[in-house]
């Protein structure tokens, strides 16, 4: 038997308590809801905790994230709030083999952004777009049991171009009801750790009710999980040639 998933979902929490219109969408908030869903999908598979914005550290301590397996993360109106330090922090955890899901806003976050290492801006309009999401990598675990297409009858539109790195995989292309595209499940290596970005998710609409939205992100979680021990890699001085020679 394996040991569950660690599994830290974490929320800006800020829409949550100042919209109203987010409170009725989400009255336990859009973390916990997250959270809730993973719970859900994945059973036994995972054990799942959450933290949000206004915790000290943003409740990403050290401890936290030592013992986090996958980071979920949500982000939109206070991406300048996020201390420096603690994306350093989360920065240095995903190149040592921690796995990050960033989800819909989160793509101007401060550690994807630092991730990526590009503008990673983009188009968008909230119109009540309907958007159907088809998979590109057929057979791709993050796609498992996933509709093609999955369609979200309502949601906010992003739109190429998209500014970010080639992905190492793409999973996902988005389309929308006034014709633009968008990349919308991209994987990425950095270091030892695997990073899924994943597209829908505005605050105004129920997509984190969405069944098959939150089964690909369950599927992500399995996906991003940390497969050997985790280490940050390092400079190491080889010393003297003949070395493979003695053994």
């Amino acid at each position: 038997m394996t040991d569950p998933i660690r599994v830290t979902v974490w929320g800006e929490n800020v829409h949550e308590d100042r919209d109203e219109t987010v409170r009725k969408l989400y009255p336990d908030t859009m973390h916990e809801t997250i959270a809730s869903a993973l719970r859900d999908k994945l059973g036994q598979d995972v054990v799942v905790r959450t933290a949000w914005l206004q915790q000290d550290e943003h409740g990403l301590t050290e401890e936290v994230l030592a013992e986090t397996d996958v980071l979920t993360w949500w982000g939109h109106a206070a991406h300048d709030q996020v201390d420096d330090a603690v994306v350093e922090r989360v920065q240095r955890h995903v190149l040592s083999g921690m796995g990050l899901i960033a989800l819909h806003s989160a793509h101007f976050s401060k550690i994807f952004i630092k991730l990526m290492g590009t503008t990673c801006s983009l188009d968008w309009r909230a119109e009540n777009d309907r958007e159907l999401i088809w998979t590109v990598a057929a057979g791709h675990p993050i796609a498992r049991g996933i509709p093609h297409p999955l369609v979200i009858e309502r949601e906010e539109m992003y739109g190429e171009l998209f500014d970010i790195p080639q992905p190492d995989e793409l999973v996902f292309v988005s389309s929308f009801s006034g014709g633009e595209v968008f990349r919308s499940g991209c994987c990425y290596r950095r270091g030892q750790g695997r990073v899924f970005y994943f597209r829908p998710g505005d605050q105004e609409f129920p997509t984190y009710h969405h069944s098959d939205v939150q089964q690909v992100i369950a599927n992500a979680v399995g996906w991003a999980a940390p497969v050997v021990p985790r280490q940050l890699p390092e400079v190491h001085h080889r010393g003297e040639t003949g070395w493979f020679e003695r053994g």
